[in-house]
C-alpha cells in the first residue's frame, strides 16, 4: 500500500480513537464545546484591507478533535483557530458539525496555504494540500468574502509564538 494511502489511513484511525476516547465531555454528550475568545483579534491582511476575528484556540489534542462539533450558530467574525504542535499535512473532516464552514490552512509563517470547504455532517476528509501549522475554521462564505485565500498572511500571538521557534 502506497506511504500516502497509509497515513490516511493511520490519521483516520487516530481521529477515530481521539473521538471515541478523548472528547470532552460536551462533545460526547452532543452539546458544544465552547471554548474562552482569545483576548487578541486575529487579523487577516488582505488585498482589501485588513479583517479582524475574535477566535477560540484549539490548542490541545481534545480540544482540536472536538473543534466545532455540534456548534449550529456563529458570527461571522468569530472563528477557531486549531493550533497543532508541529507543522505537517492535516485533515478534517464534518462529523457531528452541522454548521457548514471554511477551513483555511495556514503555513507555519501565517501564511495561508489554502482554503477548504466543509458541509454539515460529511465524514469526507478535507486535506491541506502541504504541511500547516494552524487550521482557522469560519462559516462557510466568509474567507471569500474577507479576501482570504491563498497567499493571503494571518497575525495573531499563537501565529507568532510558533514561527518564532
Amino acid at each position: 500500500m502506497p506511504l500516502k494511502i497509509w497515513s490516511t489511513v493511520f490519521f483516520a484511525l487516530t481521529l477515530g480513537f481521539v473521538a471515541a476516547f478523548l472528547l470532552p465531555q460536551s462533545a460526547i454528550a452532543g452539546q458544544p464545546m465552547i471554548l474562552p475568545t482569545d483576548p487578541a483579534p486575529l487579523v487577516a491582511v488582505t488585498a482589501g484591507g485588513e479583517r479582524s476575528f475574535s477566535i477560540e484556540i484549539a490548542q490541545d489534542d481534545l480540544q482540536r478533535a472536538a473543534g466545532l462539533m455540534f456548534r449550529e450558530w456563529m458570527a461571522d467574525d468569530h472563528g477557531m483557530l486549531f493550533v497543532f504542535d508541529q507543522t505537517q499535512p492535516v485533515g478534517f473532516w464534518m462529523k457531528n458539525t452541522p454548521m457548514p464552514l471554511d477551513l483555511v490552512f495556514v503555513r507555519e509563517d501565517g501564511s495561508v496555504e489554502s482554503v477548504g470547504h466543509g458541509e454539515p455532517f460529511s465524514e469526507a476528509l478535507i486535506p491541506s494540500r502541504g504541511p500547516v501549522r494552524f487550521v482557522l475554521e469560519l462559516k462557510a462564505g466568509i474567507a471569500e468574502k474577507a479576501g482570504i485565500k491563498e497567499g493571503v498572511q494571518l497575525r495573531h500571538p499563537a501565529i507568532a509564538a510558533a514561527s518564532a521557534n
